[in-house]
Order: C-alpha cells, then structure tokens, then sequence
C-alpha cells in the first residue's frame, strides 16, 4: 500500500464523520445548523486545525497547491513580483508562483533538503517580494536563519508546510513562523483526506483574502448563501462536507501519528547508525520533524546508486516532480517572457531561464540522498523500501538489519 501514514490509520473515526454527513444528504460546506441537517463539518475542521497548529485562522481548501495559491493572493503578490523557492520541493510550490503571474527564484537546498539561508541573500533583487521556505519532508526549515533575512530586507514569508503537517520548529508547530502558510491533506501527506489543504495565518487581513480568493471574494464571517460583501475577486476552492468529514477525524489523529512515527523512526534509525559513507540527514529541529522518512546521505552520489539498485529504490534526484531537473513544464521556459509562457503572462522587465543543473548544491545533495521510508511510502518520493506505521518492532529489526548489510557490503 502506498501512501502517508494517515491512509493507514483510516478507521472507525473516519467511517463515523462520513457517514454523518451521508446521512444528512447535505454535502455542501455552508448552511445553517440545524437546517436540512447540516453538520458544519468543513467549518469545525478549520476551528480544529487552528487550535491544534496554534494559529488564529484556518481557511479549508481542496488541495494544497490551492492553498498556495490563496497564500499569494493575500499578500498582492502578482505580475513581476519575485518569489524565491529551493529547487528541491513538489512542483506546486513553484507552479503556484507561475500562475499567479509572478516569477520563482530557485535556491539551494542543504543537507537538510531544505533551503540554504546561506544562499538567499545573493537572489534578492529589487522584485524580491517573499521568500517560500519548503518544510520538506516532514523537516522544519531553519527558520530563525530565514526571518532574519525576511526581516532585513522587508519580504514576506509563505510557508509551504505540506510535507511537514503537525510538525514544529523549537516548540512551536510550522505554519507560525512567516505571514501565511499552506497545509496539504493529499493522499501521500502525514494526515490525509485523499485530497484538500488548508490556509493558515495569524493576520486577520490575510485571512480574510485568502478566504474570499478560495471563494469568490466572499467575508469569512459566511455561512449561508449570500449576495454582496465581497472583498476581492477570487475563485472556487472550497472544501465539501464530506472531505471535511475525513479531514476532522484525521485531525484528531495528528498527535498519535507523530509520535508513532518518532518512535519507530528512532527504532529504526538504531541499526544504522555509525555505518561508514553514509550520514544522517540534518533535521533543522530533531525533536520537532515528522519522522515521515528516514534519509540517509552518501558521501558520494555513487555510493546513493548502488544502494538504491540493492533495495530498488534510486536517489532522491529522481524522484520526478519534486526535483527542479525533472520538471520539464519549467525547463527551458522563460518566466517574464509572453512568447515562451504557455499562461498568456504579461511581459516584464525581467527575464529568467531555467534549465538543468543549474543548482550544483542540490544536485550533490539530491544525487548522494535515499529516501527510507517510515511513515509515507511513495515510489514517487523515492521512498518505496522501507517500514510503515504500522510495522512492528520484529519487521523494524529485519528492515534494519538488511540495510546495514547493504551499507556494510557497499
């Protein structure tokens, strides 16, 4: 089975909240209690989800790029404004930018896989409207490093927390950290409804544009079906009951999964550490990370070949759509340019190219990386070998010891 480890804690709960709307025959978000048997599951999962992830606003979306979407339209980011986004994330961090008419700037990753602080400052330009820190597999960003620069230089935050949904850098759960950030329910994700996102902020003004761009401009104080009092343009990427209903009862499963994870994780983590050539990833906040996978870093992208052959996996350079270098609707596409966007963009003053191996650091960190999987298992993540949340300490041990081996054999 593939997937994140919500999918495999789907149960009773889930069942429960589902059949509470199926039985009401009511599937759209707003109504009124009490009426034609709504059950305001949509709305209940945004005071939820605020609550668990410390947040003052919640807005429940249908998918995370939605999200990331809503999060640009808050803050006016549009047409020739610059967004600068690490070349290793899913392509939606980077599409979101393009649609929104504005230009990604790609950046370094670490050996964190996440962005480089150190390598920001030399891609701000005088376009520069926000830095999009990618929590990238279930990794919390090194976000002192980064408000810092934001600080300096007077650029949004917008963080993109949909890998790393429930986790917390130094006490304090993502999403906290910059002016707005964008959550992922998909079906690979550390909770899961199948599909859906979240905005969340603590900005009163940005919640309320987020929320009318996710519904047609309408206030956030709508329940019903209105006409008026609409604050912007915006567009259809509502939630429905149903994906509410499944959202909430994941919701309520956060806490458990996270400290499933950690704990099978660290069991696992046991067998291979002190192996020759190979390292852990650096974890930005150990304590506070998913624990979605465990990444191990070659000292030679070589080394990070054999291995993958031996387990059938191969280095997180492959992984598809989450690595710049496969991303061929950017390659060799100019952003800012009217006769190469496919959009029917504007054109701007500024151009930018992208092409392949034009970030050498990520490379050598994407090409020397292996995905393990522990809570999300996805072929596509290059974390198909591995354990599940669901294994047990015996299946932990077996999985261990016969990755020891291999490194050991290497």
């Amino acid at each position: 089975m593939a997937g994140g480890p919500g999918s495999y804690v789907f149960g009773e709960e889930e069942r429960k909240e589902l059949m509470d709307v199926i039985e009401s025959g009511y599937l759209f978000r707003y109504g009124t209690e009490g009426v034609d048997g709504f059950q305001h599951k949509v709305a209940s999962f945004e005071t939820e989800l605020a609550s668990k992830l410390g947040l003052k606003h919640a807005v429940a979306t249908s998918s995370g790029t939605g999200a990331l979407l809503c999060c640009l339209a808050a803050l006016g980011i549009g047409a020739g404004d610059e967004v600068i986004v690490p070349g290793y994330t899913f392509i939606a961090s980077i599409s979101s930018i393009i649609l929104s008419n504005a230009i990604p700037v790609l950046a370094e990753v670490d050996d964190s896989l996440t962005i480089d602080p150190t390598r920001i400052e030399p891609l701000i330009t005088s376009r520069t409207r926000a830095i999009m820190p990618v929590h990238m597999l279930g990794n919390p960003c090194d976000m002192d490093a980064i408000l810092k620069i934001a600080k300096k230089h007077n650029l949004y935050i917008i963080e993109d927390c949909c890998q790393a949904f429930g986790a917390s850098y130094k006490g304090k759960r993502v999403g906290n950290f910059g002016d707005i950030a964008a959550y992922s329910l998909n079906v690979f994700k550390t909770i899961t409804a199948g599909d859906g996102g979240a905005v969340g902020t603590n900005d009163d003004m940005l919640y309320e544009r987020a929320f009318g761009f996710h519904d047609q401009g309408h206030k956030p104080s709508r329940m019903g079906v209105e006409v008026g009092n609409r604050s912007i343009i915006g567009m259809n990427m509502r939630m429905n009951e149903l994906t509410g209903a499944v959202s909430l009862a994941q919701l309520r499963k956060l806490d458990m999964i996270l400290a499933t994870l950690r704990e099978k994780k660290a069991k696992l983590k046991k067998h291979l550490t002190g192996l020759p050539n190979v390292s852990f990833r650096k974890l930005n906040d150990e304590e506070g990370e998913c624990a979605t996978l465990l990444t191990l870093m070659f000292d030679t992208p070589e080394l990070a070949e054999r291995f993958g052959e031996k387990i059938g996996a191969k280095p997180i350079a492959y992984s598809g759509w989450h690595v710049y270098n496969n991303m061929e609707q950017v390659l060799n596409k100019v952003t800012g340019a009217a006769a190469n966007c496919p959009y029917n963009c504007p054109r701007f003053e500024v151009e930018r190219e992208y092409h392949k191996h034009m970030l050498p650091q990520t490379d050598f960190n994407t090409g020397r990386a292996v995905n393990i999987s522990v809570g999300v298992v996805d072929k596509g993540l290059g974390s198909g070998f591995g354990i599940n949340i669901k294994s047990t300490d015996a299946e932990i041990e077996q999985v261990g010891e016969k990755l020891r081996a291999i490194i050991l054999a290497l």
